[in-house]
């Protein structure tokens, strides 16, 4: 999953108008930001499996995208955006930045860790939706879809015609690179 993390950016904009997309459209994808030091520093890594494809790869991100350490990266992200917006904000930020790891638990193979570097070796956690590639695109296509039309509900409720107008330009450019992403996502 890629483009439905951005779904719920866009629906989470809608209800808290105080909060810059940028940030949640940052925030929802933090986890998949921290692992590129990771994985550059050959502590996670990627691994194709079979042909290529819509999700079609087996991921190592046991620091990134372990439980505890995507819980620590939504706290600090939400303790930062805190600092700057407020403390509901900050609520709000962290949350969002955790929904990455609620989202990767429903698509991914069992390949999450629940404790940083699989201390313990506990059982890895995924449910495997990637497995079913029709439903799993769906899944993702709904994500999309909802938040296209609770941001576009909230831009045209929206009483400034100046501010409307460019956050209709914005949500059309945001809808078309949600679907442009999903598009990569699915045919790589």
């Amino acid at each position: 999953m890629f483009a439905g993390h951005f779904g719920v950016a866009a629906v989470v904009k809608s209800k808290t108008p105080e909060l810059p997309l940028w940030s949640l459209l940052v925030c929802t994808q933090l986890l998949d930001i921290a692992f590129i030091p990771f994985n550059l520093a050959g502590m996670e890594s990627i691994e194709p499996i079979g042909e290529g494809g819509y999700a079609k790869m087996m991921i190592y991100a046991f620091y990134t995208h372990s439980f505890i350490g995507a819980m620590l990266l939504s706290i600090l992200a939400g303790f930062l955006a805190g600092g700057f917006w407020g403390k509901r904000s900050g609520a709000i930020i962290g949350a969002v930045a955790f929904s990455h790891w609620v989202l990767d638990l429903i698509v991914h193979r069992p390949d999450l860790p629940i404790l940083p570097g699989n201390a313990g070796g506990l059982p890895l956690l995924g449910l495997g939706l990637w497995d079913f590639v029709f439903v799993s695109i769906l899944i993702e296509l709904l994500l999309i879809t909802a938040g296209s039309i609770f941001y576009f509900s909230h831009v045209l409720q929206s009483s400034d015609p100046t501010h409307k107008g460019k956050a209709i330009l914005a949500g059309c450019i945001m809808t078309v690179f949600l679907l442009l992403s999903l598009g990569i996502d699915v045919f790589s």
